[in-house]
């Protein structure tokens, strides 16, 4: 079985290669993308590409704005389209639960997609170009999964991750979020490969997440025994009314176990 994931040094990409080779049956390469001639590589003797190339975690503004659509959507169609004319069995694709645009709720498979940001939009019309050239021939499998976390993430996670180590006590607040860990995640993706899976998926941990007691389990990780207090719960309150990162701490943002 050969792999290939185009977007080297993509953490995301990295950590399912690494978690590859604990299968020496699997051969697993790796193409960077921001070279120039990619093109030129040949794709012919893979069974699947893994694509997660793409713009993620930085500020966005009108001068990037172009980014996401160059990078995240038609860089997509671009590697695709090649795959499947050099007859690669397999294209996964890594999306994202930001094609929903919710930040606070419960999704359901009824919950249709509607992005607010470019990094949201990006992606769902990647998924949309993507549709169109599925075959019986070439499987398209593409993951939205929640927010990613293991050690080394980025975004989100490393928020959680300046809270335990800055503070010594945190909010004792009840909330629930789907997540999933990168080893999970690449756990998945081996599976889809491995039986050649196409549709959408929406790859998540067992149990929801509660904030406050990961900040907690994180912190206990790095050494330190974190305190959590209820009296905190009334300013969490606020900063989730008022503030985006206070809805992104302590929100609830769930996929439907079903």
């Amino acid at each position: 079985m050969k792999i290939l994931i185009t977007g080297a040094g993509s953490y995301i990409g990295m950590c399912f290669e690494n978690y590859m080779k604990n299968f020496p049956d699997y051969q697993v390469d790796t193409l960077d993308m921001l070279q120039k001639n990619w093109a030129e590589k040949d794709f012919s003797s893979y069974d699947s590409i893994y694509h997660v190339a793409g713009i993620a975690h930085r500020k966005e503004t009108e001068e990037n704005a172009h980014l996401y659509y160059e990078v995240n959507r038609d860089l997509v169609l671009k590697v695709a389209e090649k795959a499947k004319k050099e007859n690669v069995k397999q294209f996964v694709f890594l999306s994202s639960m930001s094609v929903y645009g919710v930040e606070e709720g419960v999704i359901t498979k009824d919950t249709p997609p509607a992005p607010k940001s470019n990094y949201g939009k990006s992606k769902i019309q990647a998924e949309e170009l993507l549709e169109k050239l599925k075959s019986d021939s070439f499987k398209v499998a593409i993951l939205r999964p929640p927010m990613v976390y293991g050690d080394g993430c980025k975004g989100n996670y490393q928020m959680l991750v300046k809270f335990a180590k800055m503070l010594p006590v945190f909010p004792d607040y009840e909330n629930k979020r789907s997540m999933i860990h990168v080893d999970n995640l690449s756990a998945f993706v081996k599976s889809l490969i491995d039986e050649e899976k196409d549709g959408l998926f929406f790859p998540q941990d067992e149990n929801y997440v509660c904030t406050c007691k990961m900040v907690k389990e994180i912190a206990s990780d790095m050494g330190k025994n974190m305190k959590l207090l209820k009296i905190m719960n009334p300013a969490v309150s606020i900063l989730k009314k008022f503030t985006t990162q206070g809805k992104k701490a302590f929100g609830d943002l769930i996929y439907d176990i079903k």
